[in-house]
Parts: C-alpha cells; structure tokens; sequence
C-alpha cells in the first residue's frame, strides 16, 4: 500500500493546489493512504478534515524576510518543529513527503530528508518562496505552476485546482449560479474576491462604486473574504456582499468579469475557465503576484492594475463600461481559456506516485 505525506497550509494558495492534488492521487489509486501535515494557525485545520483527509498539525516556522530578532528564533523554532514532523513521519511511514511552501513545509522537508524519504517540492507562484527554495535543494522532483519559475530542476506541470473547476462547463451552470445568489439572469455580472483572506483595499474601491455599477445595470457578486467588509449604496441593482463562498465553481459561473488578486489560484482558475478578469497584486510580498499574472495578461486574457491605482474613480470610469461590453469580453475569453493547464492534478499525483514507488 502507498502512503503519501502531503504538506502545506495557511493560505488558499497552499491548502487548495494540496487538497487537489489529494483527490487526483485517490483517483489514481483507491487503496492509497493521504495523510495532510499542517499547522494550527491555517486554513487547512478547517478545510483539509472537511475534504475528508486526516491532517496532522505541528508548529509553525515562520522564515521572516529581514534580519532582526525573529529570525534569531528561527533555529529554536525549526528543530521543534522538525522534531514533530519526524514523529508524524515516523507514525505515518510514508513513501513519499509533498511539499507546497508556507510554514509547514520547510520542517517537513528536513524530516524526510532525515529518514532518507524521497521529497516531491510543488511551488504555486511564478517567484518562489523561500521554504521552496529550501526544498527544491534536496527534492527528487520539482514541480512548478508557471513556465521559467526559477527553481533547480523545475519541471513545469501547472497549479493542480479542483475538478470542479478544472472541468467547469460555465454556460451550463451559470443559471444555477445567478439563482444560488440571488442575482438577476438577465443582467451582466461582476464578481469580486480578494483571495482567502480578503482584500481591504480592493473591497473599498468596488463597493464605493455601487452607483456606477447600477447605472450600467451590472450587479455585483463581492465576496469580501472572512474579515473583510465592504457597504455598497443600496439601488435597485443587485449587489450581494458574502464573506466567503464554498461553492468557487458558481461564483465562477455567475461571472461575465471579475476583480481578483494575482494569488496563483485566482490567475489558474480564472484563466482555465476563461473568465475575463481584472488583476490586483497584492503591494505587500516579493512581487510574485504580479509574475502570477503577467501570462494571462499578455495573451489579452486580463487586465493589470496595481493596488495604488484601484481607486473608486478607476472603478467607476472602466470597470462598469467594460462589464458591458460583450464583444471585448469575448475575445478575453477566447484568450485566456487554454492557456494554463487543466490537469495539472493528475500530471503532479503521477509524480508523485512514481516518487513513492521508485
């Protein structure tokens, strides 16, 4: 029987591309045994048992960017940590440890290095982080979600995302989805996210522009993310406000155009199901969400915007005229859809299991 040891957490960006890879890995082979190493403080203690798969937790380990006195504690903290991760490992026996970057993976890389266990590295974003530089030093594979992203040894797979994405026939959901909202069929939509974990900014400029939204008659779908807020004008346009939405398939569906950051998802799955969009990096980071985005946004598939200029003029004066024009959303549909691969799950579950079964 294979045992396989899946590593990664905090964010969207690291949980989603993990627990893809855990369904494409399950379909290849039923009898497989997936366990998920996480830690306390991220999104996967919720979304990783709610798919189904058992997750171990150990400590987090930051690797701070600058010098100072965290990264005085980060030697402490990693051999902690790896401690931990050597007892999952040691309780698990897996052929094969996964990494996708974040606070976990680092530890859980030095673990299987220890046990002599083979280490798959797959990094999400265009500029690697840190912990997967790290990684990638002493992986037998490395898989990355955009072409020339600079790490050892990259072989270029894509970002594995959800089938019911990946395989997302957006016409023949989209009445289910505008009724899931609430949203009028009739009507041009805008759907708007800011990532996992919100956008404060991003919510600001577009709720402050409800008025032109429902001047143009385009309803708005915002998704404001679990801390996030956003407080549109009321009019007689819908515009409905969510903190979160589990179902990312119909919020797709429902959308004609949508505003989003550059987190390897949002670009993956946007581009995949052609839906025409608008990029906001995130200004904080290494600049890898701007990388993200630059692909798509080349072929015409999108457009780029940087946090500073998304103001509420902005908003007003391009975003509802371009929610309006059919033609020109068309041919960005046209443009995105098949430029980043689709199943790029299953091409990093048969790394995978040819790791584990070497």
């Amino acid at each position: 029987m294979t045992r396989v040891l899946l590593a990664g957490g905090g964010t969207a960006g690291h949980t989603s591309p993990l627990l893809a890879t855990a369904d494409a890995l399950r379909r290849a082979d039923p009898t497989i045994e997936i366990t998920c190493l996480g830690t306390p403080r991220g999104l996967e203690t919720r979304v990783v048992p709610e798919a189904g798969y058992p997750l171990e937790l150990i400590a987090p380990v930051p690797l701070p960017r600058k010098p100072g006195a965290d990264l005085l504690r980060v030697p402490g903290r990693l051999r902690g940590a790896v401690k931990e991760a050597l007892a999952v490992i040691d309780r698990v026996r897996p052929d094969v440890v996964v990494g996708y970057g974040g606070y976990v993976s680092v530890p859980a890389y030095v673990a299987a290095r220890r046990r002599k266990l083979p280490i798959v590295v797959h990094e999400q974003n265009a500029l690697p982080g840190i912990g997967n530089k790290v990684g990638a030093r002493v992986a037998s594979r490395v898989a990355v979600s955009f072409p020339d992203t600079p790490l050892r040894n990259a072989e270029y797979v894509g970002l594995p995302i959800r089938r019911m994405i990946s395989q997302l026939d957006r016409a023949a959901l989209r009445a289910e989805a505008l009724a899931t909202f609430g949203l009028d069929p009739d009507r041009p939509t805008l759907v708007v996210t800011g990532g996992s974990q919100g956008a404060r900014r991003l919510n600001q400029s577009v709720s402050a522009a409800a008025r032109a939204f429902a001047d143009a008659g385009v309803q708005v779908l915002h998704v404001v993310g679990p801390k996030g807020e956003a407080s549109p004008e009321t009019t007689d346009v819908p515009y409905v406000v969510l903190p979160y939405v589990d179902r990312m398939d119909l919020a797709l569906a429902a959308a004609d155009l949508m505003i989003c950051r550059g987190g390897a998802n949002s670009v993956t799955e946007a581009a995949a199901t052609g839906v025409p969009a608008i990029f906001v990096p995130l200004p904080i980071g290494n600049g890898e969400q701007d990388l993200n985005a630059r692909p798509v946004v080349d072929a015409g598939g999108a457009l780029l915007v940087s946090d500073g200029d998304l103001t509420p003029e902005w908003v007003a004066a391009h975003v509802a005229s371009l929610a309006v024009d059919a033609d020109r959303l068309a041919a960005m549909s046209r443009a995105a859809a098949g430029l980043i691969p689709n199943d790029a799950d299953d091409r990093l579950a048969a790394i995978v299991l040819e790791e584990a079964r070497r």
